[in-house]
């Protein structure tokens, strides 16, 4: 019993929570826009929503997609998405230790070509 509620069975169902989550959300942002469109009133827009759903919900549905789109758009042209990233970069102590080897190999490649520069202007020279 206990080998099937592990750690990384815990942490894999934490995961897909997670990922899930995501979907759960656009779900709830297109509820939101339904509960949004019934608090207006008594209005045109309102009437052909819910007098029409069958064409009505199809084109909410093409708008969200648009809207999404163009969010998603010019979060990426803005550099939101580069920043949030090196952001959660620098709280990782994975990638933290990586980007610390990383530094450590390009200083010594630089010596390393510091070194033939040297020897190569000594050669050079005599």
């Amino acid at each position: 019993m206990s080998s099937r509620f592990n750690k990384k069975s815990l942490i894999r169902w934490k995961v897909y929570i997670d990922r899930s989550k995501m979907y759960m959300g656009y779900i709830q942002f297109l509820l939101i826009i339904f509960v949004t469109i019934e608090s207006l009133g008594d209005n045109p827009v309102k009437e052909f929503v819910f007098n029409s759903p069958l064409v009505a919900i199809p084109v909410i549905l093409v708008i969200f997609v648009l809207a999404s789109l163009l969010i998603g758009y010019l979060d990426s042209r803005l550099g939101f998405r580069e920043e949030e990233i090196r952001n959660h970069s620098k709280s990782n102590p994975v990638l933290m230790d990586i980007q610390k080897s990383l530094n450590e190999l390009n200083d010594k490649i630089a010596q390393m070509e510091q070194g033939k520069i040297n020897k190569n202007s000594d050669e050079t020279d005599t």
